[in-house]
């Protein structure tokens, strides 16, 4: 039986985003706790392109009464990825970051919680850092952004919202399981919000609420004035922003222990300090989700670490912080949807 899980592992680990294997094996302990023999069968049968359920049936040679209620319950479990076309529905594989995890927002416990914590670090180094091209990348704050500069709408999390036509909102699913095992911080919980399909999966799924364009800027406005850092995804096209936080996030906690964090993280912006104007208040160093400020007779911010979110800049009494943009050689441009975005990563994976 175990093998059915190691070849599911492997499964996972050929979709872009990755799913390595560790000396520990938590990785297959983790599978055991989320699917069943069967269910690990079936998924094995998906590809990353959403295909309707007989479709799948005749292309595997399965019994179409039987394979479709069972497709529609894994899809239910968030073992898979569902989207609805003309009242049917259609069904694709699931990443396990970001996907499967994300998915089981509302069914943590705290062994599944504490394993997928100890494996977190591998994901990030052997799955996140060994691509140039990230799932997420960060935005700076509108408030820390001068209106001289030229901001892109893909660069502003406003315009992000205002372009959508389904929204929803659901817990943060880092600080849900922090809290579950005794961690976490009492930042906001209701902050991350889907567009699109994975909107329509999440509210099927009961993962989240949908809310109108005033409500998720209102959302975006708190996370913001609560120092959350801003995650949209890395496309043009985003269909999900996450609000972040140091000591949750599995993304910014494991990157807070790389030397040069900065260097792997998608962002056009970094801080800088007017010494003569900073009174080394500290406001920015609270602020600051990446430890990335140290305070001496000014402020000090080690470039290495800093990833450009603004945060800093809006606490500070004195306007002594501003962002500034990056040279245009060492400007970033997302990939136009997400499709591009998992071509990328899988070619640079080797995988295409």
């Amino acid at each position: 039986m175990s093998d059915i899980y190691k070849q599911l592992a492997t499964f996972l680990d050929h979709l872009p985003a990755g799913f390595p294997s560790t000396e520990s094996g938590v990785e297959l302990r983790i599978l055991k706790r989320l699917f069943t023999p069967q269910e690990a069968e079936v998924a094995m049968t998906l590809t990353m392109i959403p295909e309707l359920d007989d479709a799948i049936a005749r292309r595997t040679g399965r019994d179409a009464a039987e394979l479709s209620p069972l497709l529609e319950s894994m899809a239910s479990k968030g073992l898979i990825f569902r989207i609805s076309k003309r009242d049917r529905n259609l069904y694709s594989a699931a990443q396990f970051v970001i996907g499967i995890w994300e998915y089981h927002l509302n069914s943590l416990d705290e062994g599944l919680v504490r394993d997928v914590n100890e494996y977190m670090p591998t994901l990030l180094k052997k799955g996140w850092l060994e691509t140039k091209t990230k799932q997420l990348r960060v935005v700076p704050v509108s408030k820390s952004v001068s209106a001289e500069m030229a901001v892109t709408p893909y660069e502003a999390a406003e315009e992000i919202i205002n372009a959508q036509k389904k929204i929803v909102v659901s817990p943060c699913i880092c600080r849900k399981e922090q809290k579950l095992i005794g961690k976490g911080c009492d930042k906001p919980m209701e902050t991350c919000l889907c567009f699109g399909a994975a909107a329509y999966f999440y509210e099927k799924n009961g993962l989240g609420r949908s809310i109108d364009k005033a409500e998720a800027l209102s959302i975006l406005k708190a996370g913001v004035e609560a120092g959350l850092v801003l995650q949209p995804g890395n496309q043009q096209k985003p269909t999900n922003i996450c609000m972040c936080c140091g000591c949750c996030c599995g993304i910014l906690k494991n990157l807070k222990t790389l030397d040069k964090p900065a260097q792997v993280v998608h962002t056009n912006y970094f801080a800088q300090v007017d010494e003569e104007a900073c009174i080394a208040c500290e406001a920015c160093a609270e602020r600051c989700q990446m430890d990335a400020i140290r305070i001496e007779e000014a402020a000090r911010i080690d470039l290495d670490k800093c990833i450009g979110c603004g945060l800093c800049v809006t606490d500070c009494p004195t306007e002594a912080i501003q962002m500034v943009q990056k040279a245009p050689e060492d400007q970033y441009e997302p990939p136009k949807n997400t499709v591009e975005t998992y071509v990328k990563i899988a070619q640079e994976r080797g995988l295409m």
